[in-house]
């Protein structure tokens, strides 16, 4: 589910560490600290209904084969879980950690960077070789793992098929295609139904940063420098989206909610996002059978392009005060190792795997009404190992937000060149 991209970076704290931890809501017990315990470990996590939901689903699974075994969940939205880290780092305090908590993918490099002893290695807690080679980079730097892949943000480009029909195309003519292909083909659904085919929020970034990513290029290079000035993929993203815009295709709102109530309302036709978007769509449940899911559409002219990307998405991490081997092994067996946890947590939760082999599963391949009878799980799976690879490094979301105020003022008329240097300045500042 989406988890990344409406949170701002938070800025480190120095409260007191009893403060910090008293601020959190218990799940079965404590709030801080791994257990002690042989058969038990601590984990800390968000949303009850998706993360939580799914880790109770874990504990069962691994139960069948150690019944003494249980875990202690301890629900910790996100921002309080990152400054819980940031505190306990700057204090040092590290046997207040959990065994296990849940990073999101866009923030994993910069909390191991920032504050490696908060971490143990997660070498031996999956196959790496079984998950998308994009979603394992999140969570490894210097070449070692530290996180385990959980909730996917692999991109999706779901359409309404009635509308569509109406201007004559089916969703295979938007599969595999190039954003001027799309554009021309939108253009013509707008000319002959009336509805824009997408829609987002005004001042965000994030349609351009699936573009970027779905190219294979990022806002830093490999050694963590920013590459907003003089970056080919990142201006074509740009100039891409404000044609979209300008076109009519592409419809800007001023909220999170009210770009869902687009969708929802039937007042546009169409939507790129994570996966996770499935779940909202699926509130409209007028509108059942008539969506379909494919792949993105590729940014013309860039090297590396793709019809692939993601958006959002979280990962398992070990931390330094844990049971290691207990930890590592329960999640190889289940978030790296289980069908049959992800064949149980798919229709309650929508959590689509980032474990390839699930996607084999009878469950994954079964119909969804909803979007027609498309096994569309099946095919994010596949659409999910195809994803290139998007580094993020310590300063992802200051990068995030300053490319987001740069479009803004190119939207308004500014240089492009000249708004893209003001915020790779403003990046290289906060990076001292």
């Amino acid at each position: 589910m989406k988890r990344t991209t409406k949170i701002a970076t938070v800025v480190a704290m120095t409260l007191p560490v009893a403060l910090i931890l008293s601020g959190c809501s218990g799940g079965d017990g404590g709030s801080g600290g791994g257990s002690g315990d042989d058969n038990t470990l601590t984990v800390w996590a968000w949303d009850p209904n998706f993360n939580i939901y799914a880790m109770q689903e874990a504990e069962k699974i691994y139960q069948q084969d150690h019944p003494d075994f249980t875990l202690d969940i301890v629900e910790t939205p996100w921002d309080d879980l990152q400054t819980k880290l940031t505190t306990l780092a700057q204090s040092q305090e590290y046997g207040e950690l959990p065994d296990i908590f849940l990073v999101q993918n866009n923030a994993f490099q910069k909390n191991v960077i920032n504050y490696p002893d908060l971490f143990s290695e997660a070498t031996d807690a999956a196959d790496f070789s079984q998950f998308p080679q994009a979603v394992t980079d999140y969570s490894t730097v210097d070449a070692v793992n530290y996180g385990v892949p959980f909730d996917s943000g692999t991109a999706i480009g779901a359409y309404r098929t009635d509308v569509l029909a109406e201007a004559g195309y089916t969703v295979d003519d938007f599969t595999d295609i190039t954003w001027s292909d799309f554009q021309t083909k939108a253009e013509d659904v707008l000319a002959k139904t009336g509805k824009p085919l997408l829609s987002g929020q005004a001042g965000s970034s994030d349609t351009i940063m699936m573009m970027l990513q779905s190219a294979g290029a990022s806002l830093f290079d490999a050694d963590g420098n920013p590459t907003i000035s003089d970056n080919p993929a990142l201006e074509k993203s740009i100039e891409t989206y404000i044609d979209l815009v300008k076109s009519g295709v592409f419809t800007e709102v001023n909220s999170w909610d009210e770009y869902i109530g687009t969708f929802v309302n039937g007042a546009v036709a169409g939507t790129i996002n994570g996966v996770w978007i499935s779940g909202s769509l699926q509130t409209a449940t007028d509108q059942s059978g008539e969506w379909a899911v494919t792949n993105l559409p590729k940014l013309d002219g860039v090297s590396g392009a793709t019809n692939y990307s993601a958006n959002g998405g979280s990962s398992w991490a070990i931390s330094s005060n844990a049971n290691v081997d207990l930890a590592s092994d329960f999640l190889k067996s289940t978030f790296a190792g289980s069908t049959a946890l992800y064949d149980t947590i798919l229709p309650k939760a929508g959590a689509v795997a980032n474990w390839i082999p699930a996607g084999d599963s009878d469950v994954y391949a079964q119909p969804v009404d909803f979007f027609g009878g498309q096994p569309i799980y099946a095919d994010v799976v596949t659409f999910g190992a195809s994803v290139p690879s998007n580094n993020t490094g310590v300063y992802y979301y200051e990068a995030r937000d300053a490319v987001s105020a740069a479009i803004t003022k190119i939207m308004g008329g500014a240089d492009m060149a000249s708004a893209l240097d003001e915020a790779q300045s403003t990046v290289e500042f906060a990076m001292g």
